[in-house]
């Protein structure tokens, strides 16, 4: 007997193609680790970079802003390319595009090229990471083994930021600063080489016309969001530049929303984001990617400037946090969500990020790394392993296999516009404490040292604010665990059919098709 579960979503070849799963794992980790780690492992670099192409401390924010408008504005669109054209080929043009974006960059001989090499990098960069998760999607869909590749993957993401300090620091150390950007090729090439062997491209059907308007209201009004915070950074919060991008933003992005309603085929259907579940994780990953980004860049100026330590120690000295998060992830994503569901690990994760950051306000001009920074990163370590694995599992369950891309791309989104956003606003809250604590200081010994600290302690206490927020909207937004369902005689007959098809695609069955649970107690 033939039979067939018709979808209409993406497709993929016959099983007997199908990769090894753990091997698919592993070169989509390697693949996230790269865009995740690239916003980070130029941060140590840029005063060496500054030193060698001569530009102001004022231009040098721009050589990460220009990664993070182009990757953030981006995504959405990046998403739904891999959706029409298939994630294979989708995630290839992305490796290829951004080695040739690093090698500029590692040979740019003004500031000019290089702010223009990073923003080639974010580019292409987004169409790396959602052609990764998107990968990821469909490859485990329905597997038992979907917790265990969630918990692996959300571990590489949430501890690549603090391994490209590390790394950063040990180029700009051993080499040259120029090797930051020059280890992409040594690592996309070969991963390019493998990805042409070991992957299928899970295509569409049939190929909607992009939504053009939708793609331009959402690059211009997530570009101008994060370009109004970086320029008041800057400049000031009153210049032109800043409160016209800052007033167009809402307005462009609105303006999104309303042409998705109506689209036929619309960029981002948005019932992806209505769900729940999804919506609640999307609005968590924002969250924590603004208080993860702010610590990595303020502890990295305090580590080096008031403790003295060289870049590669100061790398070394985030590898707790990125252990503890690792085996957190991994922990509660294979071990612990099926007994406690999502919203608790998420309200746990973001009350331990407002702890950290408010060990982190306890800072003074005297601090030790052990007694007083190292608590603050194990805990944020916890906090981000119970947030980043069922976050980034939530936020693509149960959507069809032709949105996977898009759903993808929401994650990466919210994280950069999280963290780009987070970051702006909290270097211009460190700024402003600073100019305040010397103009009243004005005779204090060591006033420099005390004023930067004074600015460190401030942001943090902001980044409490953070967390703390992120805390209320998890409570309101996130369901709570599911409960089973008795199945049906029909679920029962849908279940026996599905499991005797060769249907065309993994992902065509989700856990709303079979009658699984779909509140925040899924995995």
């Amino acid at each position: 007997m033939m039979c067939r579960v018709e979808s209409g979503i993406i497709g993929a070849p016959d099983s007997a193609r199908e990769p090894n799963r753990w091997a698919v794992l592993a070169l989509l980790s390697v693949a996230q680790l790269m865009v995740v780690l690239d916003a980070t492992i130029v941060t140590i670099a840029i005063p060496s970079a500054q030193d060698a192409l001569h530009f102001s401390i004022e231009s040098r924010q721009w050589i990460v802003t220009a990664y993070a408008l182009a990757f953030g504005s981006l995504l959405l669109l990046g998403g739904k390319l891999g959706d029409l054209f298939g994630y294979k080929w989708t995630l290839i043009a992305g490796l290829v595009g951004f080695s040739i974006a690093s090698a500029i960059g590692g040979l740019a001989q003004s500031f000019g090229v290089l702010v223009a090499a990073r923003t080639l990098q974010g580019g292409f960069g987004a169409l790396l990471a959602p052609a990764a998760l998107g990968l990821l999607t469909v490859t485990f869909a329905e597997s038992p083994d979907r917790p265990a590749a969630f918990g692996i993957f959300g571990a590489i993401a949430g501890g690549a930021a603090s391994l490209g300090l590390i790394l950063g620091g040990a180029l700009t150390q051993v080499l040259s600063w120029r090797w930051c950007l020059y280890v992409n090729l040594v690592i996309a090439l070969p991963t390019t080489i493998v990805a042409l062997r070991l992957l299928v491209n899970h295509t569409a059907p049939q190929r909607d016309p992009i939504d053009i308007p939708g793609a331009l209201t959402s690059a211009l009004g997530l570009f101008a969001l994060v370009y109004g915070f970086s320029n008041a950074e800057t400049h000031s919060w009153g210049a032109t530049a800043t409160v016209v991008s800052l007033v167009a933003s809402p307005v462009l992005l609105t303006a999104f929303v309303l042409i998705e309603r109506r689209a036929k085929h619309p960029l981002l259907p948005l019932q992806i984001i209505w769900n729940r579940a999804r919506g609640g994780a999307y609005t968590t990953l924002a969250m924590a990617g603004a208080g993860i980004f702010a610590v990595s860049l303020f502890l990295t100026y305090f580590l080096q400037q008031q403790l003295g330590m060289s870049p590669l120690t100061t790398g070394l000295a985030f590898l707790p946090l990125t252990g503890v998060l690792v085996v957190a992830s991994t922990t509660v994503q294979t071990r612990v969500i099926q007994h406690t569901g999502v919203k608790p690990l998420v309200l746990a994760g973001t009350a331990l990020g407002a702890v950290s950051m408010f060990l982190f306000t306890r800072l003074t001009p005297d601090s030790s790394y052990a007694g007083n920074v190292l608590p603050g990163l194990l805990v944020l370590g916890v906090g981000m392993g119970f947030i980043f694995a069922p976050a980034f599992s939530t936020a693509t369950l149960g959507v069809q296999g032709r949105e996977a891309g898009v759903a993808s791309a929401m994650v990466n989104t919210s994280q950069q516009i999280g963290g780009s956003v987070g970051t702006s606003l909290l270097s211009t809250i460190f700024a402003s404490a600073v100019a305040s604590y010397t103009t009243d200081h004005l005779h204090t010994a060591g006033l420099a040292n005390a004023a930067a600290v004074h600015g460190y302690t401030t942001a943090f206490w902001w980044a409490v604010g953070i967390f703390a927020l992120g805390f209320l909207l998890a409570i309101v937004i996130l369901p709570g665990p599911a409960k089973p369902r008795v199945p049906t005689l029909k679920a029962a007959l849908a279940r026996h059919a599905i499991g005797n098809c060769h249907h065309s695609d993994p992902a065509d069955v989700t856990p709303h098709a079979v009658g699984a649970p779909t509140g925040g107690g899924g995995q």
